[in-house]
């Protein structure tokens, strides 16, 4: 039986803030199969972006487990955790984060260089998941040249380039307008299918929550 692509358990976060003691997140627990697409709202302050930054490793848990893929995020040194995001992880953002000096192609090849590939298979690749997202027109363009419908399918593209066990996702369809996010979730059920990639995405978007195999809310520190 194949490792979860994402397994939490009894995850503990919290601030002191002067003589406050401020709990962020409380003995959570979550499980994301290969090939799940999961989304979690709550309210704005409720530790959501906080869950996805202990989750990628970018900021520390108080106490919990968290396994990628099988691999273990919270007991890994700096190092550790950079080379599980390699070589486990995607990640898209709300504001695509695309390098504006890079071409398309050269964004979504970014993380195959920084796997070890070289310059022509990681190129290969690209072009591949380019043409896959429907943007084989658009390999040399800057980012600036593009829509931010196409941004976000670039971003979308190289979240995918890696291979990863999961992808987190931090309200990718939250600056686009209806037509452009229906398009990027279209390309997230299909390549997630595809690719068997499991998706786990924080949105406010309510009319995008059918699309997802689950939806779990963020209440108290705890998913329900």
């Amino acid at each position: 039986m194949n490792s979860p692509a994402l397994e939490v358990q009894r995850l503990h976060k919290r601030y002191q803030q002067g003589s406050t003691e401020l709990v962020i997140l409380r003995d959570l627990e979550l499980t994301v199969a290969s090939g799940e697409r999961v989304a979690i709202v709550g309210r704005s302050g409720s530790g959501k972006s906080t869950l996805l930054h202990i989750l990628a490793g970018l900021d520390s848990a108080d106490e919990g487990r968290i396994e990628v893929d099988g691999q273990d995020m919270v007991g890994a040194d700096a190092n550790g955790r950079a080379a599980l995001r390699r070589h486990h992880m995607g990640f898209v953002y709300q504001h695509h984060h695309l390098l504006p000096e890079f071409t398309a192609l050269e964004n979504v090849a970014m993380p195959l260089r920084l796997q070890g590939s070289s310059t022509a298979t990681a190129h290969a690749a690209a072009q591949a998941l380019l043409v896959d997202v429907g943007l084989e027109s658009r390999v040399d363009h800057l980012p600036h040249a593009l829509s931010g419908g196409e941004r976000q399918r670039v971003a979308v593209a190289r979240a995918l380039a890696g291979h990863p066990a999961i992808v987190l996702a931090d309200e990718p369809t939250g600056n686009l307008d209806r037509e452009n996010a229906e398009q990027v979730m279209d390309l997230v059920d299909r390549l997630s299918a595809e690719h068997d990639i499991a998706f786990l995405v924080v949105t406010h978007d309510d009319t995008m929550l059918s699309r997802f195999n689950r939806v779990l809310q963020l209440v108290d520190g705890r998913l329900c």
